[in-house]
């Protein structure tokens, strides 16, 4: 090899990592944090160690011994985002949005959501693996795609439920016409022949919808955020069971505003999986029913939302991001213990 050979092979190999670096962006190091700034937060457990995963480049992540001091990772969860992922979805790269893990058939299986602000041309993804500790993530695919001009919802914000009958189900949804349930297979996929069904909006739609208790709402705030996603503002739901019910906790109104966010985090219920889901006053979340479970204190918090729930060192843990205060809009982790009343709603403890 002469000498401009390996001058050219050099630079091009030089340009190579430049590249990749700058496309990449992870920190140089992890670091360890008691206040991890997150965005859509889910948890998991596995053999004494806590584990975090948030939106970010390639899904954040982090762990934990204690739930109180963190070491957030290097490098993200996919060092490789698939290719199938900008081929469906116009525009997305490697920005991951709000994942969610679960631990089924001796495998955990993680969605997350591929997509563009206030757009619903989206796709959620599906990875697996057999240990947390030693992630060898499988890339399984597609779960469900929605389509701009064709569809009235959008895939994003998944999260996977299991019934009394361990059948696996997947929530997700946001904005269009909220929050979308269907039935999965064995491997994780839409079950054959299944179609997403709407299980809860933030006001009544259209005249159809006037079995509903509550009041039409024909002229709604306009979306601050997205001139195409229109105003039913709800999204990221995550059903959670307790002593045979199912919960449905919901996001409501905007985030992503720094202060001038507004998400609050609300909650129905139901015997069934498939809902109805009611809140107290027997208000159907379909039809813009749901009780006020979080919302900022103007102390600690602007706002705070998206949410996820677990039963965790003997107590029912609910978490998801704040808008801080004090550090000025900035999302962090906020983690409380849920307390259940008499009659079997749950509330936060202070």
């Amino acid at each position: 090899m002469n000498t401009k050979t390996i001058l050219l092979t050099t630079m091009l190999l030089c340009a190579c990592a430049l590249s990749q670096a700058q496309e990449r962006r992870f920190p140089r190091e992890a670091f360890v944090t008691d206040t991890p700034m997150v965005h859509d937060p889910v948890m998991a457990y596995e053999e004494g160690t806590y584990y975090l995963y948030a939106t970010g480049m390639g899904i954040q992540q982090m762990t934990s011994k204690d739930r109180k001091s963190w070491t957030v990772k290097p490098e993200p969860l996919m060092t490789v985002i698939p290719g199938w992922t900008r081929d469906s979805v116009a525009g997305f790269k490697a920005h991951v949005w709000a994942p969610d893990i679960i631990r089924w058939h001796g495998r955990w299986w993680m969605a997350y959501s591929c997509s563009t602000f206030g757009r619903n041309g989206s796709a959620i993804g599906l990875l697996s693996c057999r240990s947390l500790a030693y992630p060898l993530w499988s890339d399984e695919g597609c779960i469900v795609t929605s389509r701009e001009k064709r569809d009235n919802w959008n895939a994003i914000d998944p999260n996977f439920v299991i019934d009394e009958h361990d059948q696996p189900w997947l929530v997700w949804g946001s904005f269009w016409d909220g929050i979308q349930l269907a039935r999965l297979d064995t491997t994780m996929h839409l079950a054959k022949g299944e179609r997403p069904r709407t299980i809860a909006r933030r006001y009544s739609l259209s005249d159809k919808d006037a079995k509903s208790s509550l009041p039409l709402n024909p002229n709604p705030p306009k979306n601050p955020t997205s001139d195409y996603a229109g105003p039913n503002a709800i999204e990221a739901p995550f059903i959670f069971k307790h002593d045979g019910w199912y919960y449905l906790f919901v996001s409501w109104d905007y985030c992503c505003q720094g202060s001038k966010s507004n998400y609050r985090v609300a909650v129905g219920r139901s015997k069934s999986v498939e809902g109805p889901y009611l809140d107290r006053q027997g208000n159907d979340m379909r039809y813009g029913g749901g009780n006020l479970f979080l919302e900022g204190d103007k102390v600690s918090f602007e706002a705070a939302g998206h949410c996820a729930a677990y039963h965790l060192d003997d107590e029912d843990v609910f978490i998801c991001h704040g808008y801080s205060i004090a550090h000025k809009g900035a999302s962090i982790l906020v983690q409380r213990t849920i307390k259940w009343t008499a009659d079997g709603w749950p509330e936060l403890e202070r």
